[in-house]
Parts: structure tokens; sequence; C-alpha cells
């Protein structure tokens, strides 16, 4: 009996130490995750969605951004075209987007790209006050 119990938590810490590594593996080969200047880079031609709330694109968005809400984001996963490549960014760290580009490539998008920093890292041109 204490060999299972033993068996069980070994199992239980390798499952917890090897998660975010699986987990990171998983992400790449689904988005591409770029810094500021790479994420300009591919702005042209592409689709800019910016999945921050309504309120927080209001006050300023990467320009040509298209505002669709992580909070609506499965009720407008149809207005994005699937042969254009799909930019995605929010606030800071890239959490709702490496969701929403789990939803994309499950729904057969292929080339989806991810503002590693989000708009606090953002260096390129904003609209502010829209």
């Amino acid at each position: 009996m204490l060999l299972y119990v033993n068996l069980l938590l070994l199992l239980i810490v390798i499952g917890l130490v090897g998660y975010p590594y699986v987990n990171k593996l998983r992400i790449k080969s689904v988005a591409k995750i770029v810094d500021s200047a790479t994420f300009a880079e591919h702005l042209t031609g592409a689709q800019l969605i910016d999945l921050r709330e309504s309120s927080a694109y209001r006050i300023v968005h990467i320009l040509g951004a298209r505002n669709l809400p992580f909070s609506q984001f499965d009720q407008s996963i149809s207005a994005i075209r699937k042969d254009k490549a799909v930019l995605l960014y929010e606030d800071a760290k890239p959490v709702f987007s490496v969701r929403a580009a789990l939803k994309l490539k499950k729904a057969g998008y292929t080339n989806i790209v991810i503002l590693k920093t989000g708009m606090k890292g953002w260096h390129g041109k904003t609209k502010k006050g829209a």
C-alpha cells in the first residue's frame, strides 16, 4: 500500500513540474509569441485583434486593431478570416491571447501571432480616445 502512495505522490510531483514545459511546447505549436518589433513586422495584410474589453480599447489601442473582447470571443470567431494572419494582443502577459490562439487553431486557423508583452510593451503607433 505504501508503494502505491509513494508512486502516486511521485506522479503528482512529475505532473506539477512537467506541466509548464508541456504547456509551453503546446503553445509554440499553435502560435508565434513575439516581441513588439517582430509583431510590427507582421502587421501588413494581417488581422489585428485586441482582446481587451471595449473600455480599455476605447482609451488606447494599436492603430488598425479591431476589438473582439475575449469575453465574447467564441461568438466573434467567425468574423476572423482564415486566409490572413491573425495577430492577437491584450494588456500585458498573454493569457487570453494564448487561450484565443488555441481556439483559433482548433477552428482551422494556421497563422497566429501573439504580442508577448501586450499593449504595455507595444512601441508602435497607437490610437487614443476612440
